[in-house]
């Protein structure tokens, strides 16, 4: 039921401007209003939920660590797992955004015969995970060159070294084909894997859908139902200037495209998907583990009134001594 949900709002989601821009010509709500308001909500969301987390107090050092810890001299520390100074803590950040370092590390656990627990490297995941975000990366990339004008060397660079392996016209893009079968791995992974089926929610499958569904919605734009180029750079350009026109020349495919990009947009501040700006404002990634080295102090703490003993012994002096119980002082 939760993978059925999910396709029922991706299908609707796809049917919604094929119908009302193919049938009802509604292309100036698909092509402009949409899309700012979903840019509005997007910056909005984003906004309010970066500041909810900077807001949030973190008294304690609480970094995740599996490594020695910095201590005495003659002990060699581990500097990027259990970072001690900003330099390391930046370098761990480094790897864990670039490279996906601990789930480069993940494993996953089988009950085989015996029963006998084992455990195995899960490379898998980390691959096809890898590949989806560089990959996603490189495609918003190559897609500035619809909202600059004149277009950026960088932009221009990456996208011939993007289609380095030239196979017709228009060219192949790596990116395209990688995308694309990462988001299927990623998602056929949950379905395949009865485990990860069983715990798998409507909102796992439905931001998986609805990327594979911008992909291929791309991938069908460029090769298949091929929309002229000129007039989506004059309506993006419009968009970035806030001059808006929606120019001929534009499929309804490019609308299903330009709709479900805006979808996601609405969905990113709201979802899990917005790990990619948290991973940032995680305590357990971006403190130095450095306890053996300073006092942290709970700012938050409050003085607690403390009865010693001193003054417990002079509350019950005299009921101490008829009990003969030993005393401080006399």
């Amino acid at each position: 039921m939760n993978l059925f949900s999910a396709l029922v709002i991706i299908a609707v989601l796809i049917a919604l401007p094929w119908v009302l821009v193919g049938a009802a010509g509604l292309d100036y709500l698909f092509g402009v209003i949409v899309p700012l308001i979903a840019l509005v909500v997007f910056v909005v969301g984003l906004v309010l939920r970066v500041l909810k987390w900077a807001r949030s107090p973190v008294p304690f050092r609480i970094p995740t660590t599996c490594g020695q810890q910095k201590s005495l001299g003659w002990i060699k520390s581990s500097k990027l797992e259990s970072p001690h100074s900003m330099l390391g803590v930046i370098g761990r950040m480094l790897l864990e955004v670039l490279f996906f370092r601990s789930l480069f590390r993940n494993t996953r656990a089988e009950l085989r015969d015996g029963p006998r627990l084992t455990y195995a490297a899960d490379k898998w995941l980390w691959a096809g995970g890898l590949a989806f975000h560089w990959t996603f990366l490189i495609i918003l990339a190559r897609h500035m060159r619809f909202f600059l004008e004149p277009v950026p060397w960088c932009v221009t660079a990456l996208e011939s070294l993007d289609g380095f392996f030239q196979i017709g016209l228009p060219i192949v893009f790596i990116t395209d084909v990688v995308i694309v079968a990462a988001l299927t791995y990623l998602f056929l992974r949950r379905i395949v894997n009865p485990r990860l089926r069983y715990i798998s929610l409507a909102g796992d499958y439905f931001p998986l859908l609805l990327l594979l569904g911008v992909a291929l919605s791309g991938v069908c734009v460029r090769y298949f139902d091929k929309t002229d180029i000129l007039s989506v750079k004059e309506l993006a350009m419009g968009l970035v200037t806030f001059a808006p026109v929606v120019p001929d020349g534009i499929t309804v495919t490019f609308f299903i495209h330009l709709f479900l990009v805006s979808a996601l947009l609405i969905y990113f501040p709201f979802s899990k998907l917005v790990h990619m700006v948290g991973v940032f404002f995680s305590p357990t990634r971006n403190l130095a583990n450095n306890n053996r080295m300073r006092r942290h102090v709970n700012p938050w703490d409050y003085r607690v009134k403390v009865h010693t003993y001193e003054e417990y012994e002079d509350e019950f002096r005299e009921v101490m001594r008829a009990a003969e119980m030993p005393l401080e002082k006399e």
